[in-house]
């Protein structure tokens, strides 16, 4: 259905696409026993039964659920952050059947983004390129919108940034700051260091600043909201090198676990819209993203928990990020061009993936292909 209606949704500038789809996604989130209802369809087609209300549910044949670190996810599938910027439509997305929602990214004052037009579609490339720079309605905007939340059957984690106008030197304050406001509110807190449309801020990814960044923040965690999870969003621009050092500091500032990665600035397959600046996502970035997800499973060797993001449209693009290192996927693409019914066609692919390589438990899956090929990475031998 979706498939049919694209073209017409298609027709519209990509942002004001984006913007009705928020509005039917709000408006949906209030009708409570619907969301609920296609929630629970949506489980059921994809291969998963949870257990609703009182009544234990027979278990599923192929078992999808995921551990995140400390966190239980009933399935791999999860919404990236870029989509729901203020927290708005949390009740429409898990109505969608994500198994968690990244809201954000947030910063501690509100910020209108960058001129539009800030975002396009590369239909023939299954890609976007987006500069929106943050827009958003600051840290109290979002946490209003998680304190009026009834209903959460999954996750919500809460992506954070710094303000365009804060100087890089006083960048931590600004994640002190929506760690002490919303850290609370949300199962797990993502920095994001990684965008490439505030200027500067990648710059939070070299040594010199993540570090004390990462250090301040995590203190902070522990006093105002005690085992709560903390992930870092990394750039897939990053040398090979870089990222053992960024998989070494986040283990050393005890960290849960990476996100990898963000967009890229790279054009890995030139098309009309090149030239436009901005982070390109979808399909191009897919390879690029997993090789640097792999590359930090290999120097973390299982001390920190690994999310998979770009390029998933399939289900086999899901479990070559499972395999290659993730427990968890997020996707904001792959919605977009293969609309609402994408989660339980991703998990009716990974119960076939899984009955053909024999495996009943999808979490036996993660990290296989960096078991199986381990290479040398600086600093540590290779694995026995």
């Amino acid at each position: 259905m979706y498939l049919l209606f694209r073209p017409l949704l298609f027709l519209l500038p990509a942002e004001a696409a984006h913007l009705l789809g928020m509005f039917f996604l709000r408006q949906l989130g209030r009708l409570g026993f619907l969301v609920e209802w296609l929630r629970a369809r949506t489980l059921r087609k994809g291969g998963v039964i949870e257990v609703l209300g009182p009544v234990q549910r027979p278990e599923p044949q192929r078992d999808l659920s995921v551990r995140l670190g400390t966190l239980k996810l009933v399935h791999p599938v999860a919404l990236a952050a870029g989509l729901d910027k203020d927290g708005e439509a949390l009740d429409g997305l898990f109505a969608l059947g994500f198994s968690a929602v990244e809201v954000g990214t947030v910063t501690p004052l509100p910020q209108p983004g960058n001129p539009r037009p800030r975002l396009f579609r590369i239909p023939q490339q299954r890609a976007l390129i987006n500069r929106m720079g943050f827009n958003n309605h600051g840290m109290d905007a979002m946490a209003r919108s998680l304190q009026r939340q009834a209903w959460r059957p999954g996750l919500v984690g809460v992506n954070i940034g710094k303000n365009k106008d804060t100087p890089l030197a006083d960048a931590t304050a600004d994640y002190l700051r929506s760690v002490d406001r919303l850290a609370r509110l949300a199962d797990y807190v993502v920095v994001n260091l990684s965008s490439p449309n505030t200027p500067g801020l990648r710059q939070l990814q070299q040594p010199e600043h993540l570090s004390a960044l990462l250090k301040a923040v995590r203190e902070r965690m522990d006093v105002v909201a005690p085992g709560r999870s903390l992930f870092m969003k990394f750039a897939p621009d990053l040398s090979p090198e870089d990222i053992d050092t960024l998989v070494d500091v986040a283990v050393a500032e005890r960290l849960e676990g990476l996100v990898a990665t963000n967009t890229t600035l790279a054009r890995p397959s030139p098309g009309p819209l090149s030239g436009e600046a901005g982070g390109l996502s979808g399909a191009p970035l897919k390879a690029l993203s997993t090789q640097a997800l792999r590359r930090a499973a290999q120097r973390a060797q299982g001390r920190l928990a690994l999310v998979g993001v770009g390029g998933i449209f399939t289900p086999e693009d899901v479990y070559e990020k499972l395999r290659a290192g993730a427990s968890v996927v997020q996707l904001y693409t792959g919605l977009i061009y293969n609309g609402p019914g994408v989660v339980s066609d991703l998990l009716r692919g990974l119960s076939a993936l899984l009955a053909r390589d024999g495996l009943s438990r999808l979490q036996d899956a993660v990290g296989r292909d960096v078991a199986a090929r381990p290479e040398t990475v600086k600093g540590q031998s290779n694995p026995s």
